[in-house]
């Protein structure tokens, strides 16, 4: 008689998107620096202890893979180029700036270049390292994508210097910026690309979405001949969220997620707790995500000013587990708890609290879903 072996316990991956609010003694040595009464020295010691107390703080939420909190970015956005401001970048013409209006009036912008070549001033890799110091835990690597530093130059204002050299230098920067990562041992790197859903604001018509995922596909693509590193580079879309509002909840999530499975990609993470019908985005995922795709699920609303239970989130992933097979399911949080560094808006208690909701409820509906196979 054949021996019939049950099938295994299945785990639902969870993890952090990547950011933290700073902590309050970074935040005053920041405003000191600015000011110009503290050393770039003096501001690396202070970052030093912040990720210090972030691994070990995070470590307390749960096991497995965690982040530095990116308590040493400017933000996730412009830490590559912030270190050769203002040699090679400006913000003079703000008219010509590429400019994010969020939904409480606030506003975030990206600086032009101004010098030839485009390179990066800062590499990730250097958060990677910092990080292994004090921590043994897995870490997770968030890196911004080509497509939202192509906004630094939209047309060619350089003499000498045209859009496709500058697109040419952008995708070797960031390729090299993931390469980098990966090789220093980071367990995941996640392309942040918020400006998806946001594209559809600029241009209604969806060219400049397939404008950027053409974009980033040029740098994924140059993993292709590496299974290893394909599996831990995955790419996040959310509406963008910073100081408690967002910059594109307003637009269609309908709209952005069928095309966001051309990315050659294999994990996926998709903000999902802030939609007003999860339902009808589940659907449209399960419609178009492929066997080999990992989809990770936003359960947890970094926006929303409640704390979200550990019941919660497993009514969330059990609602989600209709459409997505649970083995190519994970959970995380919709956006960053602090993309940018000045973002006060959430305590990072109250992260915590929130990450542990994260974390309690993927478990419990982890052991509800294999019980009953």
């Amino acid at each position: 008689m054949m021996n019939v072996t049950k099938p295994s316990w299945i785990t639902i991956p969870t993890e952090l998107i990547g950011s933290l609010p700073r902590t309050t003694v970074l935040l005053e040595g920041q405003q000191a620096y600015k000011a110009g009464h503290m050393t770039e020295n003096q501001l690396n010691i202070l970052q030093d202890k912040a990720v210090r107390q972030t691994l070990a703080e995070l470590e307390k939420t749960g096991p497995g893979q965690i982040t530095d909190g990116e308590q040493a970015k400017p933000s996730f956005l412009v830490y590559p180029i912030a270190p050769l401001y203002p040699s090679s970048y400006s913000f003079d013409d703000i008219i010509d700036c590429f400019t994010i209006t969020f939904s409480d009036g606030h506003q975030r912008a990206l600086p032009r270049l101004t010098k030839a070549p485009f390179q990066y001033g800062k590499y990730a890799v250097d958060y990677v390292t910092r990080a292994q110091q004090y921590s043994r835990r897995p870490i997770k690597q968030a890196i911004i994508s080509p497509s939202a530093l192509s906004n630094v130059y939209p047309r060619a204002t350089i003499p000498g210097y045209t859009r496709e050299q500058f697109l040419d230098d952008l995708v070797n920067e960031v390729e090299k910026d993931i390469r980098l990562c990966l090789e220093a041992g980071a367990d995941k790197v996640q392309m942040d690309f918020t400006e998806a859903r946001l594209s559809l604001k600029i241009d209604p018509s969806g060219q400049l979405l397939k404008q950027f995922i053409h974009l980033n596909n040029r740098v994924l693509d140059r993993f292709d001949n590496n299974s290893e590193y394909q599996y831990k580079i995955g790419v996040h879309i959310c509406p963008g969220g910073d100081r408690d509002s967002y910059h594109s909840l307003d637009v269609d999530y309908s709209s952005v997620l069928p095309i966001i499975f051309d990315l050659h990609a294999s994990t996926f993470y998709f903000s999902l707790a802030s939609e007003r019908d999860r339902k009808k985005s589940l659907a449209i995922i399960r419609k178009f995500m492929k066997p080999n795709h990992r989809i990770f699920l936003g359960v947890i609303d970094p926006c929303d000013a409640r704390v979200e239970t550990a019941e919660q989130v497993c009514d969330r992933i059990l609602e989600a587990v209709r459409y997505i097979p649970i083995e190519q399911l994970g959970t995380t949080d919709d956006c960053g708890y602090a993309p940018f560094s000045d973002d006060e808006s959430t305590t990072r208690a109250k992260c915590y609290d929130k990450i542990r909701a994260r974390v309690d409820g993927t478990r419990m509906a982890e052991r509800m879903l294999n019980l009953r196979k």
